[in-house]
């Protein structure tokens, strides 16, 4: 086990006047890592949207669904997960390890609180290892290179972004980030991908106010992107079953006919 602090080993800085996302986000799934600007934005937010909180169930379920599955269907050993968020319960190491205790996973987030909370992160079983780098997604060659001290990047690994392209505003950049994280690893490698989306067909026209609400009061800024714009991050990649869908009905425990639609897509796709 490792963990990559700040250069300058100073302690993290918490700014806890602002409501921010992962503490807001925390508060949604029923954590206690948050303040009470965090629950007054969060509340603010639910209020305008109320599906939010359900959005925010659901995107964390996703996750405990996709890495079950590219652990004991696929194979997987190795996860990249970038934009980690606060630890809560079933991070995604426990889950990976309850499979395949030699299963090897790097976080990464440069948001003081999760730091603050990173070896909570780092309690891998004895045949695995985890790592916490504290790096920003808009530089996905730091990411890269820290990733490699703890996985094999001539084996496949798969690239989490959960909740993390749309906090790079720029579709440009956005897709620059996707490419550059998935061009330095391997054929068999995974991406695994949520994302906000504005479509009415997913419920999504509430995002718009509620973003704007956000923006103006929390941090950092985000934004939604259609279905057109978020399957662009997919470009070369083979889009696994069941698509680009509700991340809600992505391969659900239950009969996808009473899973609840939630307008933040997910998807898995694989490089060739």
């Amino acid at each position: 086990m490792s963990e990559h602090q700040r250069p300058s080993g100073a302690a993290p800085r918490l700014n806890t006047g602002v409501a921010h996302n992962a503490r807001v986000w925390n508060y949604w799934i029923g954590g206690w890592d948050n303040y009470e600007v965090d629950q007054q934005v969060g509340d603010q937010v639910a209020g305008m949207f109320p599906v939010i909180r359900d959005v925010a169930r659901a995107d964390r379920e996703f996750l405990g669904r996709a890495v079950r599955f590219l652990v004991g269907e696929c194979g997987v050993r190795q996860f990249l997960d970038v934009g980690t968020g606060l630890p809560t319960f079933d991070n995604t190491h426990e889950i990976a390890q309850r499979i395949a205790p030699d299963s090897r996973i790097v976080y990464v987030d440069n948001d003081p609180i999760v730091l603050a909370h990173a070896r909570s992160l780092l309690t891998s079983a004895p045949e695995g290892a985890t790592d916490y780098i504290d790096a920003d997604v808009h530089d996905p060659e730091t990411v890269v290179r820290g990733a490699a001290d703890t996985l094999d990047l001539k084996r496949p690994v798969a690239v989490m972004m959960l909740g993390i392209l749309n906090f790079v505003l720029d579709m440009d950049r956005a897709q620059e980030i996707a490419r550059t994280l998935m061009s330095a690893v391997p054929s068999g490698s995974y991406l695994v991908l949520t994302h906000p989306t504005t479509d009415a067909d997913l419920g999504g026209q509430g995002n718009v106010d509620a973003m704007r609400f956000w923006n103006d009061n929390a941090t950092p800024p985000i934004t939604a992107r259609t279905r057109e714009e978020i399957s662009t991050f997919l470009d070369g990649l083979e889009i696994l079953p069941p698509g680009l869908v509700s991340c809600a009905r992505w391969r659900p425990d239950s009969d996808s006919d009473s899973a609840a639609t939630v307008p933040q897509f997910g998807v898995v796709a694989v490089k060739p």
